[in-house]
């Protein structure tokens, strides 16, 4: 049996585990209301701000670890086993957040979740270098990320929903639950690798494969491993660390908001658990429009001739240049509308850039090094995250963000200019001679 178009149904199903991903995450923020409430109700809200931001430090501090971790296991192991490793343990980690007591229990949990759900983004980019060629590689990252916006989209209101009938406890069990299902069509769809999968036609195998441009090293034309150093020699190169310290300044801006949003709404505010649920889902609007956009944009500049260093360094500037004097106007929103909508704004300009930015190491390098490559990314993107959650309490005593908003403005300009002084041309590397 042959299946046309079948590498959009593998980026489908990528999506969709990143749709399950966020509904798991999110839950936690979503609830921090009713289990503030329930667990520690002698407190006020600067010292519950406090806990809430120590246990979702501890989750991206796990997260950061999960990045190398799961970075390295995609590679050992493929994307298909990977995968089911990756949402089969984090889908266990959300049902037991049911039995949390208390800040530690909650962090043991959310530890346990942050190893296992870092997986997703490395495996994401190793499935798009496998599966898809260069030009289309944006747009496949686009679907993928919009998957995450989709998932902050949804989950808000399953959650506000849940809570009209169930305890925050049977709403971690239900939500962990849908992990498992998501494993059904994933084995049976996701066979094996672009070289060897059975149902893939000829006609796409030649396409993808005769795309992927740099696993061409030696320009003869025909498809080859590509340049795939070994971690020190991929260390040494500054185009890796290009993309490290972009990741590094970038991601901490999706986790300002993602982490924040829920209590932001609910102390500036006073937004309660079911008005949040209906309105904290806007922001993820922007970002899926933004995934989308900044995927098309790019393969739209390449389909019309572009390099691809000229098309990824313009659509992460565009997107940087949208962030910026967002979070200048975020200082004094006025209401909970506007502020919602300047996020809407702001992450759509963060997805129209970071979608650009996790393609870079399959730009660059073999499809053999790119899940490590993207798992160092990763982990220095949540370590950067995790920093500014630690900070976030601090930064916000009173209910006063704006000291917050300014550090995500400055940033968007730091990835900027990583990218722009660290990889001078984004083009199939070569090992030095």
């Amino acid at each position: 049996m042959k299946f046309k178009g079948l590498r959009w149904w593998v980026v489908g199903l990528v999506a969709l585990a990143a749709v399950i991903n966020y509904i798991d995450r999110q839950a936690f923020g979503a609830l921090w209301p009713d289990i503030a409430k329930e667990l520690f109700p002698e407190m006020g809200p600067d010292d519950t701000k406090a806990i809430y931001g120590t246990i979702s430090a501890v989750f991206i501090l796990s997260y950061a670890a999960g990045q190398t971790i799961f970075g390295k296991i995609f590679d050992w192991v493929g994307t298909r086993i990977g995968f089911a490793l990756s949402i089969g343990v984090w889908s266990i980690a959300t049902m037991v957040h049911a039995f949390a007591k208390g800040m530690i229990s909650f962090s043991i949990f959310r530890s346990i979740l942050g190893i296992a759900e870092a997986g997703n983004w490395p495996g994401a980019a190793k499935a798009n270098a496998e599966w898809f060629p260069t030009k289309e590689r944006a747009f496949a990252q686009g679907l993928f990320n919009s998957g995450a916006a989709v998932g902050g989209i949804v989950a808000y209101p399953i959650i506000g929903l849940l809570s009209a009938y169930l305890s925050w406890q049977g709403i971690f069990i239900c939500v962990g639950l849908i992990g498992f299902l998501w494993l059904l069509p994933w084995f049976y769809i996701v066979k094996a690798s672009p070289k060897k999968h059975p149902w893939l036609t000829e006609e796409e195998k030649t396409y993808i494969l005769s795309g992927q441009k740099n696993q061409d090293i030696d320009e003869d034309g025909n498809y080859d491993e590509g340049y795939a150093p070994s971690t020190g020699e991929l260390l040494k190169r500054k185009e890796s660390w290009g993309v490290i310290i972009a990741s590094a300044a970038i991601d901490p801006i999706w986790w300002l908001f993602i982490v924040w949003i829920p209590i932001y709404l609910n102390e500036v505010f006073g937004l309660d658990v079911k008005e949040i649920a209906f309105s904290a889902w806007v922001p993820y609007v922007g970002a899926m429009l933004g995934a989308w956009f900044g995927g098309l944009l790019a393969q739209n500049r390449l389909t019309a001739g572009w390099t691809v260093n000229k098309t990824r360094k313009m659509v992460i500037t565009l997107g940087c240049l949208i962030m910026i004097p967002c979070f200048f106007l975020l200082k004094a929103p006025g209401s909970a509308i506007n502020a919602v909508i300047i996020m809407a704004v702001l992450l759509f300009g963060f997805q129209t850039a970071i979608g650009n930015v996790q393609t870079l190491p399959s730009d660059m390098f073999s499809g053999k090094i790119v899940g490590t490559l993207s798992g160092f990314a990763g982990t220095a993107a949540k370590l950067g995250a995790f920093g500014l959650t630690i900070l976030v309490p601090m930064l916000t005593l009173g209910g006063n963000y704006t000291y917050a908003f300014l550090i995500g403005g400055a940033l968007a300009a730091i990835a900027l200019l990583a990218v722009w002084i660290l990889c001078p041309k984004i083009e199939p590397l070569k090992p030095k001679v």
